[in-house]
């Protein structure tokens, strides 16, 4: 059998194992350090090196296993744990991350750094055991000669400080599996005996592990119910002495024709991994799919939503008396459809944790590289958002991060002198509003500075009003080569991010806000869409044609009265609305559509947001509010400005779906070309 087949689901488990490895140690406690985790932590690195192991990986083999002995004297308490083993640690587990990505694109690790590493942990285990002696191999671990059934060696000894002995029985194994499992428990403790059927295996194992452990390594080569534990003593002390035999030495791999292959074989593989990283006792809940299935079972749901939309429309113009049941039937259909519909959408959803786990890690490097002291904060690890979406937001939500750590939460003696704790809080926090998900990084440093922004702006020649609200002035931020930082860093202060930060959450579908209050902080909310698959959307129409508005941006919706309306030169207008000058888009201008309302007191104004500015659409009349299934504008036609995508309507007509920040920036691009004010219209426009 070829088990390259496997290479990819050994490669997935090894990566959340990984993930899982760092959480767990910036989570230690040096001084007490949890034993669980201690034990978690060398599960994850035993099960790494024997999937290493199985398929022939022999860089990845030998730094795990120096790795887990490590770990092993740590869990047993025979090793301190200090800041210096942490970094090590931490910097094994990224040359770990790097072999693996080199074995997963068909290379090889690179040697210098394999042989480096594993120089680092050798050395690390000599100086802790306080003498060169450590640094020899280690003898090879003592297995035991196969005898029949029932001769039982020798008799238990009682239970020491350094260990007990405890019976660990097989059944309905092979005797290849029962050689390995041999080898496996030997590195566990000191095998004192063991018998052997046809099918079964007894151990006799002196040990400190517990069962949970000895479970763990056992269930990569067989099931959890094929094992029993017990302390059942031993009862015929004048049998045979165990005889010693020779296992693997360290880092070497396992031969391809050896029994783990065969056991990995037998499985399928995909879940071994998983099962041995959480003690195998239970049976695993969930399943691995291509996430290119998941999408063409989203496309097809779709295919039927808009389907069904067709016949509701079209069932509409019968006679609710003579086709009753016909009627009852698409209702029934339509209710059927949209819980389908959702409950495939949230297969592809995953929750917030996946983004936020890879921070603590970011945190702890960076502000120490800055002389800095901040506390992680997270808050909605549960709320779960699109797979798509969810990996294209860590860049942005990263480059927030590293932003606030350098700009924006200050040195330990700056936040003392002005009464401040030395140690700054960080706090990433995601909840769900409506159809939309909001994501904050908000940091209590010491915020933005207004004068500061507006000067840089007018510097670098922007047409600004500095009677501009703080909305948009923290909104410049975001423009290209934009920044007040008084030194360029390695970290950030170049001016470039913040722009790409915004342009890839507006291609998502999102917008970004910003508040700020000088000496406390700053908070950055990204507002998303769930899923890029569905669209909660108010449909307008614009002479004979309908748009699609995304609710999120939506604010509210009126019919201008002419002395709210006032003109700044022929073909552009603003509107009153409560104390507020709103710029005014007439969208057929702007889409070229003939025969729609020219004059707006005859049309709506639809209010909406975005960037922190608000201005209004005027439309030719509002037709309704529903989901709309998303289709990619670009694939099937070609990109089209200020428009975002488009949707099939149930009568069969396609839709297009407006980019509102597209159709902002597209009127602010017009206006700065004419000589208007780019930023606001706080001035009187009389």
């Amino acid at each position: 059998m070829d088990i390259t087949q496997f290479y990819q689901a050994f490669f997935e488990e090894a990566d959340e194992l990984l993930a899982e490895m760092e959480l767990l140690l910036l989570g230690l406690d040096l001084e007490a350090p949890d034993s669980e985790h201690l034990n978690a932590i060398f599960r994850a690195a035993h099960s790494i090196k024997g999937g290493a192991a199985t398929f022939g990986f022999l860089a990845l083999t030998e730094t795990t296993h120096l790795l887990e002995n490590l770990f092993d004297r740590a869990r047993h308490g025979e090793l301190k744990l200090n800041t210096r083993l942490m970094d090590a640690f931490l910097e094994t587990k990224d040359v770990l991350q790097k072999q693996m990505n080199a074995y997963r694109d068909g290379g090889e690790p690179d040697r210098e750094t394999v042989v480096r590493i594993c120089e680092v942990l050798r050395q690390l285990a000599q100086e802790e055991e306080g003498g060169p002696a450590a640094a020899a191999p280690a003898a090879p671990a003592q297995a035991v000669a196969v005898v029949a059934e029932p001769v039982l060696p020798v008799a238990e000894p009682a239970a020491a400080a350094d260990g007990r002995t405890l019976k660990v029985r097989f059944s309905k194994i092979s005797e290849g599996d029962g050689r390995v499992l041999s080898e496996e428990l030997a590195n566990l403790g000191k095998v004192t005996a063991q018998t052997q059927t046809e099918d079964s295996l007894s151990i006799w194992l002196k040990t400190t592990c517990d069962a949970d452990d000895i479970i763990a390594v056992c269930c990569f080569i067989i099931e959890a119910d094929q094992m029993e534990i017990s302390t059942e003593p031993l009862a015929a002390p004048d049998a045979a002495p165990v005889a010693p035999q020779a296992s693997l030495p360290a880092g070497q791999a396992v031969p391809p024709e050896s029994s783990a292959v065969a056991a990995v074989q037998a499985k399928p593989a995909a879940g071994v991994v998983a099962a041995a990283a959480t003690g195998g006792a239970k049976e695993s809940s969930s399943i691995r799919v291509d996430v290119e299935k998941v999408d063409q079972i989203i496309n097809l749901v779709g295919e039927l939503v808009i389907t069904q939309s067709m016949l509701t429309q079209t069932a509409s113009t019968l006679d609710p008396v003579l086709h009753e049941r016909l009627l009852s039937g698409m209702g029934h259909l339509e209710r059927n459809a949209r819980d389908l519909q959702e409950s495939v959408m949230s297969i592809r959803m995953m929750p917030m944790d996946y983004v936020f786990s890879r921070f603590p890690r970011l945190i702890r490097d960076l502000s120490a590289k800055l002389g800095k002291q901040v506390q992680l904060v997270t808050v909605g690890k549960e709320t779960e958002l699109d797979k798509s979406l969810i990996e294209r937001i860590i860049d942005p939500i990263t480059h927030l991060v590293r932003n606030s750590l350098d700009h924006g939460i200050e040195s330990p003696e700056q936040r003392v002198f002005a009464g401040k704790d030395p140690v700054g809080r960080l706090t990433m926090s995601a909840q769900h509003q409506g159809g939309s998900i909001v994501i904050e990084v908000k940091d209590d440093g010491g915020g933005l500075v207004r004068e500061r922004i507006l000067a840089k702006a007018i510097q670098q020649g922007m047409a600004i009003s500095e009677t501009i609200s703080d909305d948009e002035v923290w909104q410049l931020i975001f423009a290209p080569g934009f920044s007040t930082a008084e030194a360029v860093t390695d970290v950030s202060g170049r001016g470039v991010g913040m722009d790409v930060v915004k342009r890839n959450i507006h291609e998502m579908g999102g917008h970004v806000e910003i508040a700020s209050a000088q000496g406390k902080g700053t908070t950055i909310r990204i507002v998303l869409p769930l899923t890029l698959a569905i669209l909660n959307g108010m449909s307008v129409k614009v002479g004979k044609e309908i748009y699609i508005l995304p609710l999120n941006y939506v604010i509210e919706s009126l019919q201008p009265l002419e002395k709210d309306v006032h003109s700044i030169t022929s073909d552009e207008h603003v509107m009153h609305v409560r104390g507020e000058y709103l710029a005014l888009i007439e969208l057929h201008k702007l889409f070229g559509v003939p025969d729609a309302v020219s004059h707006p007191m005859q049309g709506i104004a639809v209010i909406v947001q975005a960037d922190g500015t608000r201005f209004a659409l005027l439309v030719d009349q509002l037709v309704g509010q529903h989901q709309v299934v998303v289709k990619n504008l670009e694939t099937n036609y070609r990109k089209v400005p200020g428009i975002s995508a488009a949707t099939i309507l149930g009568d069969g007509n396609v839709a297009l779906i407006i980019d509102v920040v597209a159709v902002q920036r597209i009127n602010r691009e017009k206006a700065g070309q004419r000589g208007l004010p780019r930023q606001g219209f706080e001035q009187n426009p009389s």
